[in-house]
């Protein structure tokens, strides 16, 4: 809220180098700003009584938009990278999708290793845990299991993160 939309009987002011001001109307601050060819903005208004301030509502605005852009800048995005098995794979195509898989894990992103089953392939599937422990063992050094294998469909699914 700015100036005349400030509709409190008493505010804490503060002036426009930072100095309280003390608690006053809302009517005399808003003169007060005015005086001072600047905005009464509402800064803090959940506090008994609110608080406002003298400054420039435009340079406020925009002072806003670069702490927000530069904590965007501080995040990290991790992605979901998949990876799909089938339960009867060959050891070097294993050891290809696990070197794929490292590189994805030492980014910083998720791998959601996904062992697809189709037709008979359903009829074996105590067998299919062990490609998965096999998988994971190869990237033991970098990696550790979010979730553990488990069915979803006709998928064994497991996550893997970053070792911390």
């Amino acid at each position: 809220m700015i100036n005349e939309q400030i509709r409190d009987r008493e505010i804490r002011l503060i002036g426009e180098n930072g100095e309280q001001l003390g608690i006053m109307s809302s009517r005399d601050a808003y003169k007060l700003a005015q005086e001072a060819n600047l905005d009464l903005v509402k800064i803090a208004p959940t506090a008994k009584p609110p608080v406002c301030k003298i400054i420039d509502y435009g340079k406020y605005k925009y002072e806003l938009a670069r702490k927000e852009k530069e904590a965007k800048k501080k995040q990290k995005v991790t992605d979901v990278k998949e990876i799909r098995l089938s339960p009867n794979i060959d050891d070097n195509d294993l050891n290809t999708k696990a070197g794929q898989a490292r590189k994805f894990i030492t980014k910083g992103d998720k791998v959601k290793v996904a062992l697809r089953f189709r037709g008979r392939e359903m009829a074996h599937m105590g067998a299919s845990k062990q490609i998965l422990d096999k998988f994971y063992a190869q990237l033991e050094d970098v990696a550790v299991v979010e979730k553990p294998a488990k069915m979803e469909g006709r998928s064994m699914i497991m996550f893997l993160t970053e070792k911390k």
